[in-house]
């Protein structure tokens, strides 16, 4: 398939030619355009850019202990730090959106455009293998500052919850959307978030996936504190 201009401009951008340009134009397309829009790689990208990131303060941090690389990640992956990158991408000037969401903002919101940037990550992934996809992140963060104080940056409930269970040698809580409620500019996410370890699970809502995840992993932490006290 033939790819517009913006595309074009946006692949020399990320310094990847895709092989499939479908895969790219799928990155950019949110539900309230098409049924075949970027969720299923924003979910594969989201995995791709936690390894990548991973890999990349491992070898950048050599000295820090896993607590510190946790919280260094966690401020990398959150949607602020994302939403800056697909600024800097210009992605908001070629996501496919529907008229609604199109009006409301929706090429100006954070979460959206974070999910896009994770969407291309995963497409990249697919086009190309992880050695691509890492060197698209590692692209992406090379101007990102990794300092002391985002070390010290308060804990979010996902990384808490994980800090937690990596303290007591459990694995890591799976995050899964149990359901979608509402139109396509104004959905709501519901998230489960299971701890099958200890039998655990626990649901929370928020206006994008990323958002349901933290909400479920706060609603996690509370029952943790009452079955310790």
């Amino acid at each position: 398939m033939a790819l517009n201009e913006g595309l074009k401009a946006l692949q020399d951008r990320l310094g990847h030619l895709f092989a499939d340009p479908g895969l790219l134009e799928r990155a950019v397309t949110h539900r309230s355009f098409s049924t075949d829009h970027n969720e299923r790689l924003e979910f594969l990208g989201d995995s791709v850019l936690n390894l990548s990131v991973a890999h990349w303060l491992y070898e950048k941090l050599n000295d820090q202990p896993e607590g510190d690389l946790s919280r260094v990640r966690a401020n990398l992956v959150k949607q602020d730090t994302l939403f800056q990158l697909a600024v800097v991408l210009e992605l908001p000037s070629v996501l496919r959106l529907g008229e609604g969401e199109m009006r409301s903002g929706g090429q100006k919101r954070p979460s959206i455009l974070a999910d896009a940037l994770e969407a291309l990550i995963g497409a990249v992934y697919l086009d190309a293998g992880y050695t691509a996809a890492q060197s698209l992140v590692a692209r992406l963060f090379k101007d990102v500052k990794v300092n002391p104080q985002m070390q010290a940056a308060a804990k979010d409930p996902k990384t808490e919850l994980q800090e937690w269970l990596q303290g007591r040698k459990l694995q890591l809580p799976l995050y899964t959307v149990v359901a979608t409620r509402g139109a396509a500019h104004k959905q709501m996410f519901e998230v489960a978030c299971d701890i099958r370890e200890m039998g655990l699970s626990q649901l929370g809502l928020g206006t994008s996936r990323r958002a349901g995840e933290q909400a479920a992993a706060a609603a996690m932490l509370e029952t943790l504190k009452v079955k310790a006290s």
